[in-house]
């Protein structure tokens, strides 16, 4: 590739970049170019996520992921069906594990409620009839209409199709951003790229790429492994939908669930454990030990200093091991034996901002700006979900500061 110029460029071809990029186009603006390090899409956290796609029942009302994980499920929706693309209304029942869990039912009940999300208080009777197989404590969990399963590389094919069909908008894959060659040059390992516009939805490498333009300084990636297990048994037919726990909601991961997939599996996990590496997808491969120091450094600082990180830090690690990891997928459901479970190939990286000042976990969606950049640092869940709002969003801003 020969050195040329673009009036935007957007750094990151996942679901953020093509959504931004597609809503963008939607307006008029002319000129795109999406540079995505990887051979192909889907590689990271957009091709690799469970294809949930959230109500808005977890997220703290006036947060922004609270602001767009409905709106954006629904335009999710919406495309799905226009394109002819996976999209099974499946819904999902939230269940208490012991009596420790029912408060923790009550404040999802009230965030719901709080953000619009049609939510229901149901009996043992009910959830029965939702979902044969789950299990609850005190004859009371919470149903969630709104939640659907969609398969997510298919929609990242479709809106890459979309992109190109445009003529507005060019995606080049095996194209990685390796810093800045000037003010307005971006250096790639195929040749310069100079812009007008620097837009980086870059995911895993967000912040690095933010902190090459002096942005984001005050904060670092830290990634977390999310392991699925999928389940074998003739039950798993009893799996119509979702089967979630009441999660921690002072940490933004939501537990071991049970999910019936877009192919038609059920799949248990993830699990929240820090990696080793933001691409550490295998028991050793993608561990970096160029990234290794500062994800420990990070990792024991949250927990020194963080007693809600310090409680996940003692308890994630352990589900390596078959015996824990069976014990929180057990608490969910009426039966469950553990040769009705196997690990399964399905692996993600959660990238969580961590923010380096207060040493906590970042738990909504954040960007920073220059006159020449703009940079999304924590497009994390429900960002598949909320990214067709968010792009709203975002466009908005980019369109008041940068004049596209």
């Amino acid at each position: 590739m020969n050195d040329f110029s673009t009036n935007t460029l957007i750094c990151g071809a996942g679901i953020i970049g093509l959504t931004l990029a597609r809503e963008l186009v939607h307006r008029g603006v002319e000129g795109i170019t999406i540079i995505e390090g990887e051979s192909e899409l889907g590689c990271h956290a957009s091709g690799r996520n469970s294809g949930v796609l959230h109500a808005g029942i977890y997220y703290a009302p006036d947060s922004l992921r609270a602001k767009t994980c409905l709106a954006g499920s629904r335009l999710m929706k919406a495309y799905c069906q226009e394109k002819g693309l996976p999209l099974h209304p499946t819904g999902k029942v939230i269940v208490a594990r012991g009596e420790k869990d029912l408060p923790g039912l009550e404040t999802l009940f009230q965030r719901a409620t709080a953000n619009g999300t049609p939510i229901q208080k149901i009996d043992g009777r009910q959830l029965a009839e939702l979902e044969p197989l789950a299990k609850t404590t005190a004859d009371m969990a919470l149903y969630s209409p709104e939640t659907a399963v969609v398969e997510p590389k298919s929609i990242l094919e479709a809106l890459k199709n979309d992109l190109s069909a445009s003529g507005r908008a060019t995606i080049l894959t095996k194209t990685a951003f390796l810093g800045l060659d000037g003010r307005r040059r971006a250096a790639t390992n195929r040749g310069g790229i100079d812009f007008k516009t620097f837009i980086n939805t870059a995911g895993l490498n967000s912040d690095r790429v933010a902190h090459s333009f002096g942005l984001g300084l005050a904060y670092t990636m830290v990634p977390f492994k999310g392991i699925y297990h999928q389940l074998i048994s003739p039950r798993s037919e009893l799996v119509r939908g979702n089967i979630y726990p009441v999660p921690d909601i002072r940490n933004p991961f939501l537990g071991v669930h049970y999910t019936r997939g877009a192919s038609g599996r059920v799949y248990l996990g993830p699990t929240s454990i820090p990696a080793f590496g933001r691409k550490n997808y295998g028991l050793l491969s993608g561990v970096s030990f160029k990234e290794l120091p500062p994800i420990l450094k990070a990792i024991s600082a949250l927990f020194f200093k963080n007693p809600a990180f310090r409680t996940l830090a003692l308890e994630e690690p352990r589900k390596y091991l078959p015996h824990f990891f069976f014990r929180d997928a057990k608490a969910l459901v009426k039966e469950l034996h553990p040769g009705e479970i196997r690990r399964c190939d399905k692996v993600g990286i959660r990238h969580q901002l961590i923010d380096l000042k207060k040493w906590t976990l970042v738990m909504d969606f954040l960007s920073e700006e220059d006159a020449r950049s703009f940079h999304v640092l924590n497009a994390v869940s429900p960002g598949f979900t909320s990214s067709m709002a968010l792009a709203a969003f975002l466009a908005d801003r980019l369109q008041a500061a940068f004049s596209l």
